[in-house]
């Protein structure tokens, strides 16, 4: 099983990005999917999830109003749209998938999420 990111880079203060996050290895079927990002020198946090069934999104009050999460369940992806950049979203952004999780309970199970990409890094500058 295969959980890959794509899309970080370099961006100016106010700009915009947006993640992919492609699973391989089996369908992800009533499986919870969701972003975490860790800062050099800070503990992983959450960012964002969304369940399998009705699409339920839950996000940190950090990203809330410039973020936001979806998924294609039949492309077994999912996405993560950035605008309004600012540095303190400076990390590297991990995706995650876990069983039949609601997205609010992958906040709370954290680092106990069961699969996890690789990460990919974004820099914003000021």
């Amino acid at each position: 099983v295969q959980l890959v990111e794509s899309g970080g880079g370099l961006v100016q203060a106010g700009g915009s990005l947006r993640f992919s996050c492609a699973a391989s290895g089996r369908t992800f079927s009533n499986y919870a999917m969701g972003w975490f990002r860790q800062a050099p020198g800070k503990e992983r946090e959450f960012v964002a999830a969304i369940s399998w069934i009705g699409g339920s999104t839950y996000s940190a009050d950090s990203v809330k109003g410039r973020f936001t999460i979806s998924r294609d369940n039949a492309k077994n992806a999912m996405y993560l749209q950035m605008n309004s950049l600012k540095p303190e979203d400076t990390a590297v952004y991990y995706c995650a998938a876990d069983f039949s999780t609601s997205a609010q309970a992958m906040g709370v199970r954290m680092n106990y999420n069961e699969y996890w990409g690789q990460g990919t890094q974004v820099t914003v500058s000021s």
